[in-house]
């Protein structure tokens, strides 16, 4: 590491950890056990309120790239502590909003604060701190991220049995400030390592490769499989009680992924660390059709449905990993946090549309298992075109040496 002592490094992915556990718990998770409260206060549907929340994720999607840039030339201090001062101000603002607009304006700018928290701009700040165990590093991250939910949904819950929701959102808010803001600002690098750079390099890095094969192909294939991903976990509990599960059983097989997705990255940091990120990505792209395949056709056994639960938890517990390992792997650390973010605009706005076409889908066919796979054909789709993109990379870094130096 250039600037970065190895201790300093894995205290940074520590305090990382802490702080994606925070972000994902408030901005996203505690999101499901409020919906009624939001719409009671903006005088609208449901419907509406989940709305307003995938224009959150789709202002995400629109901010990734630039808010990588911004990383690759200035470094993540900046961009996250601000970020969750924003949230802090933003999760108390919603605890007074009155109508659908005011609800529709706040999540929009909350979109901007999980663009410059979660995971993405995590990563980009890990790529530039770790040169050569940044897989590590990512996959270490994403165990800590796992326990969002875990973490979030009782402390939510208990926080709107005692305080109400206005005063649960408060309280989440200032989790954020005492937390997140300090942690960022004192432990996030103020700039990328090795950030004296030429104008050269400078205009170098500026350049992304839009219509790059490899590109287009890596985008392709993690927008399909977030996109199923996607319509999965809103439709998930419905579906297993078409099977024919009870809703208990339902619940406790939805209950076993989370789980699931922690053993998946376990194996991942273990077992596979010596494959590349792009292989790995492979497999686990594989596993997401297999699963919902299984799921179609199985009997409705709690056997069955836990072999589902295993391969499709797994399946998005590694997925994370890829998707933040596989541009540095591919492209290396150069222009990761704006590569990245460009590949996470298509993939997040996937992750909004989802479960709206998965009902399209399921009104056209009036069948569980019609859903089941038409997912299962747009992930094995997705698997498809992400194993040929990455051999033909490998393929073409392989050529590379063999041909004639230029005179």
């Amino acid at each position: 590491m250039a600037d970065h002592p190895r201790g300093a490094s894995w205290r940074l992915v520590a305090a990382l950890g802490v702080t994606q556990i925070v972000s994902w718990g408030t901005l996203y998770y505690a999101f499901s056990l409020m919906i009624d409260a939001f719409a009671g206060a903006a005088h609208i549907a449901r419907s509406g309120v989940v709305g307003a929340f995938s224009v959150a994720l789709l202002v995400t999607g629109l901010a990734s790239a630039p808010v990588g840039r911004l990383i690759d030339r200035h470094g993540g201090r900046a961009v996250m502590t601000a970020g969750s001062a924003a949230a802090a101000v933003l999760l108390a603002a919603l605890a007074f909003v009155t109508s659908a607009w005011e609800l529709y304006a706040v999540w929009a700018l909350l979109g901007l604060v999980m663009a410059a928290t979660l995971y993405d701009p995590a990563f980009a700040v890990l790529v530039q701190a770790f040169e050569e165990r940044q897989r590590k590093a990512i996959t270490a991250l994403t165990l800590f991220g796992g326990f969002a939910s875990t973490v979030f949904w009782p402390l939510t819950q208990t926080l709107l049995e005692r305080f109400g929701w206005q005063g649960a959102l408060v309280a989440l808010g200032a989790i954020n400030l005492l937390v997140c803001v300090p942690l960022h600002w004192w432990v996030v690098p103020a700039a990328p390592a090795g950030a004296r750079r030429t104008k050269d390099q400078r205009s170098r890095k500026a350049a992304l490769p839009l219509l790059d094969a490899t590109f287009i192909g890596l985008c392709a294939a993690f927008t399909g499989n977030a996109l199923v991903f996607s319509a999965m976990s809103v439709h998930l509990i419905p579906l297993l009680q078409g099977k024919g599960l009870s809703p208990s059983q339902a619940a406790w097989v939805g209950a076993m992924i989370g789980p699931m997705q922690v053993l998946g990255r376990i194996i991942e940091y273990t077992l596979l660390s010596r494959w590349s990120p792009s292989r790995v990505g492979s497999l686990a792209m594989w596993l997401l059709p297999v699963s919902l395949g299984l799921l179609a056709f199985a009997v409705p056994q709690l056997a069955m449905m836990a072999a589902f639960a295993l391969l499709y938890g797994m399946g998005n517990g590694v997925m994370t990993i890829v998707r933040g390992a596989t541009p540095a792997e591919l492209y290396g650390r150069e222009r990761y946090g704006a590569i990245n973010g460009a590949m996470a605009t298509p993939v997040l706005i996937a992750k909004a549309a989802g479960p709206i076409i998965a009902s399209l889908v399921l009104a056209v066919t009036a069948s569980a298992p019609g859903l089941l796979l038409c997912l299962a054909a747009t992930a094995a789709g997705s698997a498809v075109v992400f194993t040929l993109t990455v051999r033909r990379r490998r393929a073409g870094a392989r050529s590379i040496p063999q041909q004639a130096a230029p005179p």
